[in-house]
C-alpha cells in the first residue's frame, strides 16, 4: 500500500518532484503545463498546490513556498530498501569473518 503524505495527490507530488528534478524554485506556466502524468497534466495539480499552500502563483508562473521546500527536503525511502541494505551489510560481515 502506498500512503501519500500531507493530503497530496500523486499528480501534485509529480509537480513538486519536477521542481526538485529541475532544481528550481520557480516554473513558468509553460513548464507546468508540460509536466506529464498518467492521470493528467500539471495545471490542475499546480492549482491544487496553490490552494494547499505549497506553491504561490502570479503572472510569471509558480514558486515554491517554505512548506513545499520542507516537503522536498524529505529523503523518503521505501521500508523494504532499508531492510534489504541492512541484510546485505550483515551478509558482507559474515563473509568477511569467514574469509
Amino acid at each position: 500500500m502506498i500512503i501519500l503524505p500531507n493530503d497530496l495527490t500523486s499528480q501534485e507530488i509529480r509537480v513538486l518532484q519536477e521542481f526538485r528534478r529541475l532544481n528550481a524554485e520557480t516554473m513558468t506556466p509553460a513548464q507546468i503545463k508540460a509536466i506529464k502524468h498518467p492521470a493528467g497534466g500539471g495545471e490542475q495539480p499546480a492549482a491544487g498546490l496553490v490552494g494547499k499552500g505549497y506553491l504561490t502563483a502570479d503572472a510569471n508562473g509558480f514558486a515554491l513556498t517554505e512548506k513545499a521546500k520542507a516537503f522536498l527536503s524529505i529523503d523518503a525511502r521505501p521500508m523494504f530498501e532499508e531492510a534489504g541494505s541492512a541484510a546485505s551489510s550483515e551478509d558482507a560481515e559474515v563473509e568477511a569473518e569467514g574469509a
